[in-house]
């Protein structure tokens, strides 16, 4: 092993921070090292991460393992007390140049994530083995849903700003990247701690004023009751803007909603999803929906189901709920495992229906696919493509979709 190796759990904020990492470690030289970029979001994605931990060390012995990210930050004392552990960084001090220089050998550097006020730009030039560019425009969240422990990951909302923003999507574009994806913890946050607080419908018509060349603009998760008219316009009206959003919808029930500390109403979602589809007929819905969340009843859950449908949601991220130490969902009457466990099913389920009704849908229709790999690519709405010929990476495709399989397209070069 000579330059470090990156290993990234979770979400698309950690995937864009690693690269921040590997400039900052390659420019110190740093060798010989393997640093895992942790996920906090359920006690599995923990579970995983000390698995890779303990069999990466195994087979690379004189390797020095480095552990950062979302778990590092909640809990640095227990990948602290892993022998295989060399260093631990906090979320604050990974993005930090000086953490990575020859002689910053602190063993457990972590600071109170949430005495971090602002949010500091870091320009990249691209994501290794990515065709698809990730931005974060925000980090953090102000909100305490009673069943997340990102924020005490994370810390309080914080924006950067709009005109960093558009520097780095020129700055990707420029070297050759097609899509770009603006992320961040709590995306439709963006702005309400800037000047003015702006909101992130202004900043992406500003990336699409001010980079005309941005071939495709596509938003990661947002929490549909906070956004604004102008987002609606640039998602409605904006053929640049790709036709897949993806909620925080967490459940389809009102009471358990209010439990989770939720700010919106099953209502409100299905009134989001009909009114963005009366207006860009084409567009495609995934959610995050959580099963089992403590105190749920089988009607509680069904409605759940049922939203899935009313939504009209294509692609679902199911997660079992998972208890995580110190949020008050950890402390309300929690279901039994089994039960969780049989939800989760009945939800993939669901959303596996729905995707391959979309899917069955899509043949025969010509695409525009960002070709991923030499053999697979993704569409405007998403779905995963495959190709029998070979493929150039990072090139759009016209493409005629000919059939499918349980949760990809199969096409052609369209004539």
């Amino acid at each position: 092993m000579a330059g470090p190796e990156f290993v990234t759990f979770g979400c698309r904020l950690n995937t864009y921070e690693t690269e921040v990492m590997r400039n900052h470690a390659e420019k110190a030289g740093l060798e010989n090292a393997i640093v895992f970029n942790t996920c906090a979001v359920t006690a599995e994605a923990t579970r995983q991460a000390r698995q890779a931990i303990r069999k990466a060390k195994a087979e690379n012995p004189d390797a020095q393992i480095i552990v950062t990210g979302c778990a590092a930050q909640t809990d640095p004392e227990m990948f602290a007390s892993m022998p295989d552990v060399s260093r631990v960084l906090g979320n604050e001090e990974k993005l930090a140049e000086h953490s990575w220089r020859h002689g910053a050998n602190e063993r457990v550097s972590v600071s109170d994530i949430m005495s971090v006020k602002t949010a500091r730009p870091h320009l990249i030039d691209g994501l290794k083995e990515r065709t698809r560019a990730f931005v974060q425009v925000q980090n953090g969240c102000d909100h305490r849903c009673t069943f997340c422990i990102i924020p005490f990951g994370r810390g309080n909302s914080r924006s950067i700003a709009a005109g960093d923003v558009v520097e780095q999507v020129r700055r990707l574009v420029a070297s050759g990247y097609s899509e770009v994806v603006l992320t961040g913890v709590d995306l439709t946050s963006w702005g309400a701690d800037l000047d003015g607080t702006p909101k992130l419908g202004a900043l992406s018509a500003r990336i699409l004023r001010m980079v005309p060349e941005l071939k495709r603009l596509r938003l990661s998760s947002i929490d549909s009751i906070e956004a604004d008219p102008e987002l609606m316009d640039v998602i409605a009206g904006e053929d640049r803007v790709m036709p897949h959003i993806h909620l925080s919808l967490q459940s389809g029930d009102n009471m358990i909603l209010k439990r989770m500390k939720r700010r919106h109403a099953r209502e409100d979602s299905i009134a989001f999803c009909s009114e963005l589809r009366a207006r860009r007929p084409d567009i495609v819905f995934g959610a995050d929906i959580i099963a089992g969340f403590p105190t749920e009843t089988d009607e509680m859950f069904q409605n759940s189901l049922k939203i899935v449908d009313d939504c009209g949601l294509t692609y679902l991220h199911v997660f079992p709920f998972s208890l995580r130490p110190g949020t008050p969902a950890a402390r309300m009457p929690q279901l039994e495992k089994a039960i969780i466990k049989d939800r989760a099913a009945l939800l993939r389920g669901k959303g596996q229906q729905r995707l391959g009704m979309f899917l069955a849908s899509e043949v025969g229709a010509t695409r525009q696919v960002l070709i991923e790999t030499e053999a697979m690519g993704r569409t405007e709405h998403f779905a995963q493509v495959k190709f029998a010929s070979r493929m150039s990476p990072g090139a759009i495709v016209r493409a005629q979709v000919t059939g499918h399989g349980a949760s990809h397209l199969e096409a052609r070069l369209a004539a």
